[in-house]
């Protein structure tokens, strides 16, 4: 989202930063993770599998995403189509605007996810059966919520204080819930490679494929599968390719195959392989966000509460209006980024966070999301009004001549 200021409301909603030459503009930050990492790390993924044909991965991409990579770089979206052509590469369901809608308002929720369902089908042609919510948002509720919805499973951050002392290596069944099938994200393990392999502090350093294959190939006995998610973003864009990571790309499959206990599958093979170890009970929200794994990446502050109790409220009024721009902005508007860029955390987990953002505060970032709140509320009011006019107009007994 632009900068948007106070003066712009009610004159200008225009909210994103689609023009091209601007900071931050979403056009040239697409080109640019395009060419540092999409393009790049699909390149040796579908090199990885015609070199190892059992070699598979899965990617969960928001509609928002697809939408801007057929706008600005419809090579990309090839560049996954050829990977989903091979039959090794599992497309997931998600929330189409990587929203927290399933917290706020389980309808749009469930709007949302068969828009994310139909835009796969229409790109990719397949129809995905695994869920994976939001920053892997996930509670018992959010487990029901997807079975009713058709999903086979649900994958969700391995936490170590909802797992005590279970291990991420297994697959669970969610409290609650009658056939859909959990699984863990072994965070310390993605969190290698995501976070800490280029970190020449980490006793790690250097995190070689012959390394990482061995930390797997030590679960051998003790697990069943080690689910590895990350960002994608990690490879070329968070590593940047001098870090040596599309090497340890493109030689991982071959160290993990050198073991012959081990192997690679899809989430939808991972469920219909293995048995359920036992219920996992998750009755609070949890995520893969910060060292808290909660969601006060989005929610710990009165700024974040107040601006998405604020989009929300829209919501009541947006979804019963005949008005699709303005339902398409709404809905924009509930992506998680716009809460994380408030949050006024510090240390760590705060560097991450204005790692990513575009503004120069979480204070700024508030103020140009309320901005926008405000313009919202006045072209709604103005959709009502014409929509009522409408109205009135259908009812209005229309005259004849025989009237007279």
């Amino acid at each position: 989202m632009r900068k948007y200021r106070i003066f712009d409301v009610g004159q200008n909603s225009s909210y994103f930063n689609d023009e091209s030459g601007t900071n931050f503009d979403n056009k040239a930050i697409i080109n640019k993770v395009a060419n540092k990492c999409y393009l790049p790390a699909n390149a040796v993924l579908l090199e990885n599998i015609k070199t190892h044909p059992d070699f598979k991965v899965s990617f969960s991409i928001s509609g928002t995403a697809l939408e801007q990579f057929e706008k600005t770089a419809p090579e990309v979206i090839d560049s996954f189509k050829a990977l989903v052509d091979t039959g090794n590469v599992e497309i997931l369901s998600e929330t189409y605007y990587h929203s927290l809608s399933s917290i706020y308002n389980k309808e749009e929720f469930n709007r949302q996810v068969l828009l994310h369902r139909k835009k796969i089908r229409e790109l990719f042609g397949v129809t995905p059966t695994i869920f994976r919510n939001t920053e892997l948002i996930y509670s018992n509720e959010i487990a029901k919520m997807a079975e009713e919805m058709g999903y086979r499973g649900i994958l969700a951050e391995g936490a170590d204080h909802i797992l005590g002392w279970r291990s991420p290596a297994f697959v669970y069944k969610p409290t609650g819930t009658n056939n859909i099938k959990l699984l863990l994200k072994h965070y310390r393990l993605s969190d290698d490679i995501a976070f800490r392999f280029s970190q020449r502090s980490w006793t790690g350093w250097p995190l070689t494929a012959p390394k990482f294959a061995n930390w797997v190939s030590s679960h051998n006995g003790a697990g069943e599968t080690i689910n590895l998610f990350m960002d994608y973003e990690t490879f070329g864009e968070h590593q940047w390719e001098d870090t040596g990571i599309f090497d340890f790309l493109k030689h991982l499959p071959d160290e993990i195959l050198r073991n012959p206990d081990n192997n690679f599958a899809t989430p939808s093979e991972v469920i219909d392989r293995y048995e359920v170890k036992s219920d996992l009970d998750v009755p609070n929200y949890i995520s893969w966000a910060d060292t808290e794994r909660d969601l006060s990446a989005w929610l710990s502050n009165d700024l974040q509460k107040e601006a998405i109790k604020a989009v929300y409220a829209l919501g009541e009024d947006i979804v019963h209006i005949d008005d699709l721009e303005l339902l398409e902005d709404w809905r924009k508007l509930q992506t998680s980024d716009h809460f994380y860029y408030m949050c006024t955390k510090f240390w760590n987990d705060g560097d991450v966070h204005k790692y990513f953002s575009p503004y120069e505060s979480p204070y700024e970032a508030f103020i140009a999301y309320m901005n926008v709140i405000q313009d919202m509320r006045l072209r709604l009011e103005a959709a009502k009004k014409k929509q009522e006019h409408n109205v009135q107009l259908h009812r209005v007994k229309p005259l004849r001549f025989s009237d007279f």
